[in-house]
């Protein structure tokens, strides 16, 4: 099998991990296209090969860097899909997107070989010319598709997508994320890179965006609830409402029982969940956007933390699958005060969600695990 990939988001290396995994259970030949440099809200990053990924690396430049559903690659795929030659081509790219179409109809003029897209679009919506039109284009074209969560394929159901769609959600690599080794916690404590982390009894972390989405600003009223607890907060990431999420730490008198640590490079991040006692996820619906999967949540319970959520999207269904936390109603304070408090009083409580929702995620959320999956709707359908 000769398998073509095209993904925006494999110009992070460690997003290339997944496809590594394919050629070392297949012995595929895997092309993969990305673009030669992206553009994200901590600045311009810029391409580089994972070490286990073998296959060959095509860097291209994109028009929109940055915006994932409008940019383009200059080019136009059709000399590189006459050189490829692919048997199959898979766009980790929703259907609307430009890129999908660019490459949709580069194929049709070209190889003319089975093709299938990815989606995490779980709220339905209709978009304007042409982007409603191509989506319309790559379902008829499609012959296979893959969903990152149940409600993804609900909604490809919805819009008339009749085809096979695998659920095949994010994945987590279990040598990354992985419990703190107790016997040496207290040398890990005192290295780089969760050395900035403070000392306290129970740590919470949350690690993202920092916009209004994501519900912190409901968390802190929960947090000043239970503020007779022996916590502390600690926030990886930025955005546009850190200054709005200082203010208010301070008017609800906590401010200094809050940390805001900034950006934290993804490859630091499992130093980081691993020494925490509980991830928090309060991510809280929007007219056009609710949580579509909640990456943080297997990632942390690969790494031995339990965690806590709201009921937006995606997030109560994962957490009921892996029953490694406890979940409240979206945007309600109070709601959310009651299971932090269960989860900040009683270790024995972290302990068993921790164990529990991390052979879970060791069993179904790995690279191994999904990719057998991928693997099986490739050969059943190309």
């Amino acid at each position: 099998m000769n398998l073509l990939v095209v993904s925006h988001a494999c110009v992070t290396p460690v997003n290339q991990m997944f496809y590594a995994e394919v050629e070392r259970q297949t012995g595929w030949d895997v092309t993969l296209v990305s673009p030669s440099t992206w553009e994200t809200p901590y600045g311009t990053q810029t391409i580089q090969r994972w070490p286990a990924f073998d296959g060959a690396l095509h860097a291209l430049p994109v028009w929109l860097s940055g915006s994932v559903p409008l940019h383009l690659y200059r080019t136009t795929f059709l000399s590189l899909l006459r050189d490829v030659n692919p048997d199959a081509i898979y766009l980790h790219h929703e259907p609307y997107a430009a890129a999908t179409g660019q490459v949709y109809l580069a194929n049709r003029l070209t190889v003319g070989c089975p093709v299938g897209f990815f989606t995490w679009q779980n709220i339905r919506k209709t978009y304007p010319a042409p982007f409603g039109q191509m989506e319309e284009m790559v379902f008829e074209e499609s012959d296979f598709a893959v969903s990152g969560s149940d409600s993804a394929r609900e909604v490809l159901r919805k819009k008339g997508y009749a085809g096979p769609a695998p659920v095949i959600p994010a994945a987590v690599d279990p040598d990354r994320f992985e419990p703190v080794n107790a016997a040496s916690a207290d040398e890990q404590a005192s290295t780089m890179p969760a050395a900035d982390l403070p000392d306290a009894p129970v740590l919470i972390g949350f690690a993202g965006r920092i916009v209004r989405e994501k519900g912190i600003g409901t968390f802190l009223k929960a947090l000043a609830r239970c503020r007779d607890l022996p916590w502390h907060f600690v926030l990886m990431g930025d955005g546009a409402h850190t200054d709005r999420l200082r203010r208010r730490a301070s008017r609800l008198g906590i401010k200094d029982r809050v940390t805001f640590l900034g950006y934290v490079d993804h490859e630091d991040i499992p130093s980081y969940l691993s020494r925490l006692d509980l991830v928090v996820l309060p991510s809280e619906t929007q007219p056009d956007w609710k949580e579509q999967f909640g990456r943080i949540i297997v990632e942390a319970l690969a790494s031995g933390t339990p965690v806590l959520g709201s009921d937006s999207g995606e997030i109560p269904h994962l957490i009921d699958r892996t029953g490694g936390g406890l979940t409240f109603a979206e945007g309600d304070a109070r709601a959310c005060a009651q299971p932090l408090r269960r989860l900040v009083r009683d270790a024995s409580l972290r302990d068993r969600l921790a164990h529990r929702g991390r052979r879970y995620v060791l069993n179904t959320h790995t690279h191994e695990a999904l990719a057998d999956r991928f693997v099986e709707t490739i050969r059943a359908y190309c």
